[in-house]
């Protein structure tokens, strides 16, 4: 097994569905509504992708500026091949196309808080969500 990366290439909504269901994060993403999985595809900036052959087994998807902030909004790696430092490489190889002084921002899945700690990443309780649906008050 050679393990490829490449980054932004282009990836269709249905391997970005089918990796989600094989990493476990199809429990968190809205994998029934594909115009919005096309557009999470179509709007990210960053897009670092691992392959077995032809078939797509990680993704790093973000959303960045290149200088100050990268939002790191998907880490997805096939459970088949979790355990072999992927998504650490997806990580990496995202890192690698921002300024040295952009930070790498993410929310963890609730089992993988120890795995970015254990990393490098330092845990900010400082973030809040407005979930989809929800208004922002008056």
């Amino acid at each position: 097994m050679e393990i490829t990366y490449k980054v932004n290439h282009a990836i269709t909504p249905d391997e970005f569905i089918a990796l989600l269901h094989s990493s476990t994060l199809a429990e968190r993403r809205p994998v029934d509504d594909y115009a919005c999985i096309e557009g999470m595809i179509k709007n990210s900036n960053l897009l670092v992708t691992a392959w077995d052959g032809n078939k797509l087994i990680g993704v790093a998807r973000s959303i960045t500026d290149f200088h100050y902030a990268c939002y790191l909004s998907d880490l997805a790696v096939d459970k088949k091949y979790q355990k072999r430092n992927v998504g650490k490489k997806l990580q990496s190889l995202t890192q690698e196309q921002l300024n040295s002084k952009c930070k790498l921002i993410l929310i963890a899945a609730p089992d993988a808080d120890s795995y970015y700690k254990h990393i490098g990443f330092t845990k900010n309780d400082r973030c809040w969500v407005l979930e989809r649906g929800a208004k922002i008050s008056s």
